[in-house]
């Protein structure tokens, strides 16, 4: 299994302190981010990691990191959603599945190694603002029924995508279709592999995401799952 991690954003929350530093390399205690979803990874043949926006120094500190020895880097030259971003690796992808994590949420190993167990899935978590996520339903089975972004009037918790996937390699060969944003999303890659198949929704125990520079500090006092 290869992993891909997605990378390429600007971090615009973040400013001004993403103004000289990627977001994913910004330190939660001592650590860059990029460093503790590495370390988290369960292993992986292949280290994918796609960048545009300081995409330099982040393959500066690729270079020096010692999780994973087969790394390589793709650029998204022009930064149009995460679906894009996950077919800009098409070429990249050597193993017949892919573990898809965003490059700013630290996600505990155990919950990583449980993901990576089944052929085709998705993380969620438990969210008290379903309103501010996309929202997971699963069927009986445990497995996806759809996703709804940012739905009105539910009642929490709910379960929210958190922004890690299991594909198998074939999810290169779908069309994804451009959302009313202007962007090709990831989720739409979800939905259509889920029409096919049985897509596993995996819960997870841990996840701190770091969107704001309210959660970038929070990070910094709060447990981190241990990692390699």
């Amino acid at each position: 299994m290869d992993a891909i991690i997605l990378a390429a954003g600007k971090g615009t929350r973040l400013r001004p302190y993403t103004e000289t530093v990627p977001k994913p390399l910004l330190p939660v205690q001592g650590r860059p981010i990029l460093d503790w979803i590495i370390g988290a990874l369960p292993p992986v043949d292949r280290l994918i990691v796609v960048v545009n926006y300081l995409g330099d120094v982040i393959e500066d500190y690729l270079a020096k990191q010692s999780h994973v020895r087969n790394w390589v880097t793709v650029r998204q030259e022009v930064p149009r959603g995460t679906g894009d971003a996950l077919m800009s690796c098409r070429a990249a992808v050597q193993s017949d599945r892919v573990l898809v994590l965003n490059g700013d949420d630290l996600i505990g190993r155990d919950d990583l190694t449980r993901l990576a167990a089944v052929p085709m899935g998705i993380l969620v978590s438990a969210v008290q603002e379903p309103d501010a996520f996309g929202i997971v339903f699963s069927n009986a089975d445990g497995t996806l029924k759809q996703i709804i972004e940012k739905p009105q009037g539910l009642t929490p918790p709910q379960l929210a995508n958190i922004g890690g996937y299991v594909f198998p390699k074939s999810v290169f060969d779908l069309t994804l279709p451009l959302s009313p944003r202007g962007e090709y999303e990831i989720t739409d890659a979800v939905g259509q592999l889920a029409a096919t198949g049985a897509f596993h929704v995996v819960e997870s125990n841990y996840w701190l995401p770091i969107g704001n520079i309210e959660q970038w500090c929070w990070s910094q006092l709060a447990d981190v799952e241990p990692v390699r």
